[in-house]
Formats: structure tokens, C-alpha cells, sequence
């Protein structure tokens, strides 16, 4: 059972994965011309992230739980990895939403600090010590060239 709960854990947690990957970001010069007239030379690759947690059953779940993982391990994992965490937020307007935004040299480098989390042995540990179902929606961005974060 807890085999088949990590999958799907997993699953969830990746699942907007697929898009955020696929979806442009970073300098201006590795971006099409038909996104880059406004975005920065110098700009770094952002995600935000949303992740809405399953109400907690049974010991498994809850924002209280994300929001543990994240406080305990999560964030220094990415930044070991070579993420840089800009902020995490708990959404007002709906309380089992964490939000968080992280930066990385350009998508390339995004590719590269993602999969090797997915592989992680110390997220899968505290994957398993906090698991927490989520809907996950990502969202890829490159600064704008007025920008004063890049």
C-alpha cells in the first residue's frame, strides 16, 4: 500500500511537471521571437508553483503536513540542487494552497535541478515521512527587460 501511495503521491506532484517543462523561459536570446521582444538579456528562468494539499485523512495529507515538509527539508533540497527559492506563500483566499516561486540560470538548468529531485534520496524520504496528495499548478516566466528582479 504505501508503494502504491507513493506513486501516486509522486504523480500528483509531478504532474504539472510535464507543461512547466515544455513551456519557454530564461534570457531573452534562448527564447523565440515571438516571446522575447520584452524580456531581459540577462533574465533567469522563474516557476511559480501552487500546490493545493488534500484535506488530511488518516494521517496522510494536509497543509499543515506540506507546509512541515517544506519547513523541514523541501527548500533546502532545491537549493542543494542549485534552485534559488525566491519566496513561499500561503494563499489567503484558499488556506490548503502553498505558493512559492523558485529561480533558475535558464530552462536548461530548470531541467536539470528537477530531475535529479525527482531522484533524490532525501525527498523520497521526506516524501515518505510527509505524504500529502496535492493538485500542483506551475507556471513558467522570464523578467521583463524594466524588471528589477531578473
Amino acid at each position: 500500500m504505501k508503494k502504491v501511495l507513493l506513486g501516486l503521491l509522486l504523480s500528483l506532484g509531478c504532474s504539472s511537471l510535464s507543461f512547466a517543462q515544455q513551456a519557454p523561459c530564461g534570457p531573452a536570446g534562448d527564447l523565440a521571437a515571438d516571446v522575447s521582444s520584452n524580456v531581459a538579456a540577462d533574465s533567469r528562468c522563474f516557476e511559480l508553483r501552487m500546490y493545493t494539499a488534500e484535506p488530511m485523512k488518516d494521517g496522510v495529507g494536509g497543509i499543515d503536513n506540506l507546509h512541515q515538509r517544506f519547513r523541514e527539508k523541501e527548500i533546502e533540497i532545491f537549493e542543494r540542487l542549485g534552485a534559488e527559492i525566491i519566496a513561499v506563500w500561503q494563499k489567503l483566499e484558499d488556506p490548503n494552497t502553498l505558493v512559492w516561486m523558485l529561480a533558475y540560470r535558464d530552462r536548461a538548468h530548470r531541467t536539470e535541478v528537477w530531475d535529479a529531485f525527482r531522484t533524490d534520496a532525501e525527498w523520497l524520504a521526506l516524501l515518505a515521512k510527509y505524504p500529502v496528495p496535492i493538485a500542483a499548478e506551475a507556471f513558467t516566466m522570464s523578467a521583463t527587460d524594466y524588471s528589477k528582479l531578473k
